[in-house]
C-alpha cells in the first residue's frame, strides 16, 4: 500500500449500503428487520443509477422505520392467500355456518375474479371493478357485499401477519345494499296462521316463533330439558346447523351427497348460542305452555307408535321416528303453511320481526325486549331499529299522545282497555312503592298495601328482613330484578299451598329424603302464579347426577286435589325408573 492511498471505508453492522456492481449497475442493500431463522432480513434493489437506487433505499429506511415493510417469505397471490386463510385460519376458529358462507365467497367469486393478483399488488380499482362486475353478471348487491366482507377479514388477517401493508378493500367502496323494509304480519294474520297450524303436526313451532320471536336455529335446537312448566320459561341454550352430507355409498348412487340413500352426516346437530345475550330465560304464555303440553303428549304416543324406530335425543320438535328437523324441511313446512292460512307469502325469519314489533306495541322496555330477542348490549339499539317496525297502530297511538298533549283532547281516552299485565298503570313521574321481602321485591301503587304485605310477611317469616322502599318508574323497570313486570294496584289474596314430595330408586323402592313429604305454606302471589290459581299441578323428573332416581312433586291450592295427584305422580315415577340392576 503506498502513502498516498486510503483504505477502503467500511459501513458499520446494519447500515444501509450503495456500489457499483460488476455488472455496471447500482445496487443497493438495506436490513430492514430479522427473519424467522435469526438472520438479518436484508433486502437487496438494484437500479441503472446511483440516484434511482438511492431513492429506492431511502423509501425502504422510511418503510422499515414504520413498520411497513412487507414480510419476508412466500410470495403470495389472491388465491393462494385466501385458499390458505379459509382452509388453516378461518376453518379453525369459526362457526360451521360462517365457514361455509366464507367458502363461497371464496371458491366461487373472489379467486375466479381475483385470484391471479399478486397479493401485494392488489388495489383498491381491482375489487371495486370486480364488484362492478359481479353485479353485471347477475349477482345481487348483497352477495357482493357478503364478497367483499370476506376478502376484508381475509386481507386484514395478512396485514396482520405482515404479508400486506395496507388492506386495499377498507379503501375500496363496497358494494351498496339497500335493506327493505320488512312489513310485519298484522294481529288479524297471526291469527290466521295459529288457526291453520292448529290442524298440522308440530302445532307449538309456529307459535313460538310468532309469539315468542326465536331463531328458526333456537327452535329446533330445544330440548325438552329447556321447557320449565313449573316455572313457565323456555330457556335458549343452543342452535340447529344445517346438515352438510357426504355419500354413504362409496359414490356410486350417482346423485349429490344429501340425495344418497346412504348418506351420512358430518356436522354435529347442533352448536351452543355464541354469546351471553343469546343464552336467555324466555316467559312463556300460560297458553303456549298447554299447547306445548299436549305436543309432548302427542310426542310420547308417536314413539310408542314408532318403537324401536324411535331414536330418542330429548328434541322438542321431531320426526316421527324422534330425529331433529331439518331446517330446510321445516322452512318449506312454513311456506305451505303460509299458502294453507291464505296469507301473504314471506320469509321464516319474518315471524321474529313480527313478534319483536308486537313487543313495541305493547310498550315493552327497551331492556327487556333486548332480553327476550337475544341482542348483545352494544348492538341492541342498532337491532331495535332493524327488527322494530312502525305500524300503523304505533303511529296511530303516537298520533293521538301528541293530540292529547299538544291540544288538550285524546281521542283514546274513553274506549282505552284497561292495561294489561305487562304494561304497567303508574305514569313515569310518579314513585313506585317496594315491598322488599326478603330478596324479593315486590311494586305496589299505593304504600298503604305495601306497608301491610310487609307486615303480612313479617308473620310468616319473622326470621326475614322486610320494608318498603320508594322507587321511581325508571328505577323498577330498569334496575328491578324481575324487570318491567306490572305494578300492584291492589293487595293479593292470603292463599295457601300445599306440596307433596316423593323420591324413588331403581326397582321403584320409595326413600326417604330427610324432609316432610307433604307439608304447606303461605302464598298470597308471590309464588309462581302457575302453583296458586290452579287446584293442583304435578311433575315428575329424573335427579340430576345420577340419572337413576326419579322425584315426584305435586303443588297446588286444593289439599285434596294435591293428595289425588301425588298418587298418580308417584304411580307415573315408579313407571320411570330403571329396573334394579341383578348384579347389585
Amino acid at each position: 500500500m503506498t502513502r498516498t492511498s486510503t483504505p477502503k471505508s467500511r459501513q458499520p453492522n446494519g447500515a444501509s449500503s450503495i456500489y457499483l456492481g460488476k455488472d455496471g449497475r447500482w445496487h443497493g442493500r438495506v436490513t430492514v428487520g430479522v427473519k424467522d431463522d435469526g438472520t438479518p432480513d436484508r433486502r437487496h434493489v438494484s437500479r441503472k443509477t446511483r440516484a434511482e437506487v438511492t431513492k429506492v433505499v431511502r423509501e425502504l429506511e422510511r418503510q422499515r422505520d414504520k413498520g411497513a415493510v412487507r414480510k419476508a417469505g412466500q410470495w403470495w397471490t389472491v388465491k393462494t392467500w385466501l385458499t390458505h386463510w379459509v382452509e388453516n385460519i378461518a376453518a379453525a376458529h369459526v362457526s360451521e355456518n360462517t365457514i361455509d358462507g366464507y367458502r363461497v365467497a371464496v371458491y366461487h367469486h373472489l379467486i375466479p375474479g381475483l385470484g391471479a393478483h399478486r397479493l401485494e399488488k392488489l388495489q383498491p380499482e381491482h375489487l371495486e371493478r370486480f364488484y362492478k362486475k359481479m353485479q353485471d353478471s347477475g349477482s345481487s348487491a348483497g352477495t357482493a357485499h357478503q364478497a367483499h366482507r370476506t376478502l376484508r377479514t381475509a386481507l386484514n388477517e395478512a396485514v396482520r401477519r405482515q404479508h400486506l401493508t395496507t388492506n386495499p378493500s377498507s379503501i375500496a367502496k363496497a358494494p351498496k345494499v339497500e335493506e327493505e323494509e320488512v312489513e310485519p304480519y298484522t294481529v288479524e294474520e297471526v291469527q290466521h296462521l295459529l288457526a291453520e297450524a292448529a290442524k298440522h303436526r308440530n302445532t307449538a313451532r309456529w307459535v313460538i316463533a310468532l309469539a315468542l320471536g326465536l331463531r328458526q336455529g333456537e327452535v329446533l335446537g330445544m330440548h325438552w330439558a329447556d321447557v320449565d312448566f313449573d316455572l313457565g320459561v323456555i330457556r335458549v341454550r343452543r342452535g340447529r346447523l344445517r346438515p352438510r352430507y357426504k355419500h354413504g355409498c362409496g359414490d356410486r348412487c350417482g346423485r349429490k351427497p344429501g340425495f344418497c340413500p346412504q348418506k351420512i352426516n358430518t356436522r354435529r346437530e347442533t352448536k351452543n348460542a355464541k354469546s351471553r345475550a343469546g343464552q336467555r330465560p324466555i316467559g312463556v304464555p300460560e297458553e303456549l305452555l298447554q299447547l306445548l303440553r299436549r305436543h309432548k303428549e302427542d310426542q310420547a304416543r308417536e314413539r310408542t307408535v314408532a318403537r324401536d324406530l324411535w331414536s330418542e335425543k330429548g328434541y322438542v320438535f321431531t320426526s316421527p321416528t324422534g330425529e331433529p328437523l331439518n331446517p330446510n324441511t321445516d322452512y318449506h313446512k312454513w311456506k305451505e303453511l303460509l299458502k294453507a292460512a291464505g296469507v301473504r307469502d314471506a320469509r321464516l325469519h319474518d315471524a321474529r320481526h313480527t313478534a319483536a314489533t308486537v313487543l313495541l306495541i305493547l310498550g315493552v322496555a327497551d331492556a327487556v325486549v333486548d332480553a327476550i330477542m337475544g341482542w348483545e348490549p352494544g348492538k341492541s339499539a342498532r337491532m331495535r331499529r332493524r327488527y322494530q317496525h312502525l305500524t300503523s297502530r304505533v303511529l296511530k297511538d303516537t298520533a293521538a299522545k301528541v293530540g292529547g298533549l299538544l291540544w288538550g283532547t285524546d281521542e283514546t281516552a274513553g274506549s282505552a282497555a284497561p292495561p294489561e299485565a305487562s304494561q304497567s298503570p303508574v305514569p313515569a313521574e310518579l314513585v313506585v312503592h317496594v315491598a322488599r321481602l326478603g330478596e324479593r321485591c315486590v311494586p305496589f301503587l299505593y304504600r298503604e298495601h305495601a306497608d301491610e304485605v310487609v307486615a303480612r310477611w313479617g308473620e310468616d317469616w319473622p326470621d326475614y328482613a322486610a320494608e318498603v322502599e320508594e322507587w321511581d318508574r325508571w328505577r323498577w323497570e330498569h334496575q328491578g330484578p324481575e324487570g318491567a313486570s306490572a305494578i300492584r294496584d291492589r293487595i293479593p289474596e292470603r292463599a295457601v299451598v300445599f306440596h307433596a314430595r316423593a323420591l324413588f330408586l331403581p326397582g321403584g323402592e320409595r326413600t326417604a329424603t330427610g324432609g316432610p313429604e307433604h307439608w304447606s305454606m303461605p302464598a298470597w302471589d308471590f309464588e309462581t302464579d302457575r302453583y296458586t290459581d290452579r287446584a293442583s299441578a304435578w311433575r315428575t323428573a329424573r335427579r340430576p347426577g345420577t340419572g337413576q332416581e326419579v322425584e315426584a312433586q305435586v303443588r297446588g291450592m286444593d289439599k285434596a286435589a294435591v293428595e289425588a295427584a301425588f298418587a298418580e305422580a308417584c304411580a307415573q315415577a315408579v313407571d320411570e325408573v330403571p329396573p334394579r340392576c341383578e348384579r347389585c
